[in-house]
């Protein structure tokens, strides 16, 4: 996979970014691909080589720009208090605005690179970065094809106006959401919440429910479920490819 490093104006500054794309001089479709809240590491990288791999130009963006931080280890960040401190001040500061303004300079940066296809885009997004895709998709209509969030917490929160799934009548993407089996991130309440939204806005969506725990997908997790992680990956690819298409 050919990796290329990219810098990305939005009204905040300036968001590092990792484009990766398959080999070979050709075009591919475009995905904004959101990592979990412990933001771009290494086993992100990887994970959008693996997508790259399959046929896409991938763009990771260092959603956490705004506040030089270091890297979090995962295997030991929810048992670390002082580190967890840390997370929660970076996820809190990222406010669905701020994510929202984000987005459409992603969207825009990748659109408008030569390796990108065409404008149908896809949004990815992981736990924490599972709401910035959906949201995504809702707040530029325009230029999302496709959607899919895997494990993605919070989708459907009652009383909270900035949650994900009170955009649904905006959304025009397809959307696939993999949830987690017993996630109190997104509980039976809120897989009804959201269902409910997207029937209601006529969205096309499936969500289904992985037999894995919350962070199935993402390696580096302490509960990464190899075998939830290879059905994510093909079922992604799939979708993407489906909604994709010229």
């Amino acid at each position: 996979m050919a990796r290329t490093a990219v810098e990305i104006e939005t009204h905040d500054g300036t968001c590092p970014a990792t484009l990766h794309t398959p080999d070979g001089d050709r075009s591919w479709p475009g995905v904004l691909y959101y990592p979990d809240a412990g933001g771009v590491r290494e086993t992100f990288v990887a994970m959008a080589d693996r997508l790259a791999g399959r046929g896409f130009a991938v763009l990771l963006p260092d959603i956490y720009y705004r506040t030089p931080y270091a890297p979090f280890d995962t295997t030991t960040l929810f048992g670390d208090p002082e580190e967890f401190a840390r997370l929660t001040a970076l996820v809190r500061a990222l406010t669905p605005e701020k994510s929202d303004d984000d987005a459409g300079a992603y969207l825009a940066a990748l659109a408008g690179r030569p390796e990108v296809a065409h404008p149908g885009l896809g949004t990815v997004g992981y736990c924490f970065g599972g709401g910035m895709a959906l949201r995504a998709a809702g707040h530029h209509p325009g230029s999302v094809a496709a959607t899919a969030t895997f494990h993605g917490g919070g989708l459907a929160v009652a009383d909270d106006p900035t949650s994900p799934h009170l955009v649904a009548d905006r959304i025009r993407a397809a959307v696939y959401v993999a949830a987690a089996t017993d996630d109190a991130a997104f509980d039976a309440d809120q897989h009804r919440r959201l269902r409910d939204a997207f029937d209601a806005a006529g969205v096309r969506a499936e969500i289904e429910t992985y037999p894995a725990a919350h962070g199935f997908a993402v390696p580096d997790n302490p509960t990464h479920d190899p075998a939830a992680d290879r059905r994510h990956l093909e079922t992604m690819t799939t979708f993407l490819t489906a909604h994709q298409a010229p």
